[in-house]
């Protein structure tokens, strides 16, 4: 697998895909979802440190949920009203100042949201892409971000999913066909240098 990775400082953002309350209590693998904030918080760290922008996305229906997508479907998810602060992004990611916090209605991030429009206005053609689950908001996100012509870098170990067997495609058999997948050291690295 290759380890080399460059960033341009000037046109890439790290997005952070539902580190939520809801969603982190969550079992997830191969990464407990603490270890996954724990890097996440890290590369938000490192971008803040050289002025880069963090985007931070969470998901949750308007209070009247009319805007919650609800297909038939063979293995929908179970209706139910999530607790109060379910969309609260957790406080090791913040947001911090400066920060930008995405509200999606749906698993990916650009569509019915302004992420694209906040990325493609400050020049930003690059993104880094972490979050929970895999399989869900983080490929959702990956696939129109692909479609949109943005260069992606995924940190494979900023992400987990909710089924060993599907966070193992994205990150084995898709990502590496639309970007690049590398590690929460690596991505560091190449930020300080």
């Amino acid at each position: 697998m290759m380890s080399d990775v460059s960033i341009d400082k000037s046109k890439t953002a790290l997005v952070v895909i539902d580190l939520q309350k809801g969603i982190v209590g969550r079992p997830t693998v191969p990464y407990t979802a603490e270890a996954v904030v724990a890097n996440a918080a890290a590369l938000a760290a490192a971008f803040r440190a050289n002025g880069m922008p963090v985007f931070l996305v969470r998901v949750t229906p308007s209070p009247d949920w009319k805007d919650a997508l609800r297909p038939l479907a063979d293995a929908a998810m179970p209706a139910q009203t999530p607790p109060p602060d379910w969309a609260e992004i957790v406080p090791e990611m913040g947001p911090k100042q400066g920060d930008f916090v995405i509200t999606k209605r749906q698993w990916g991030a650009f569509y019915g949201t302004d992420l694209d429009l906040q990325l493609r206005r400050r020049g930003l053609t690059a993104i880094v892409l972490c979050g929970i689950a895999t399989e869900v908001g983080v490929e959702s996100t990956a696939r129109d971000a692909y479609e949109r012509g943005y260069q992606q870098v995924f940190v494979r170990d900023a992400m987990a999913g909710l089924n060993a067997e599907s966070h193992a495609n994205a990150i084995e058999r898709i990502f590496p066909r639309i970007g690049r997948v590398r590690g929460t050291k690596e991505i560091i690295a190449a930020l300080a240098s």
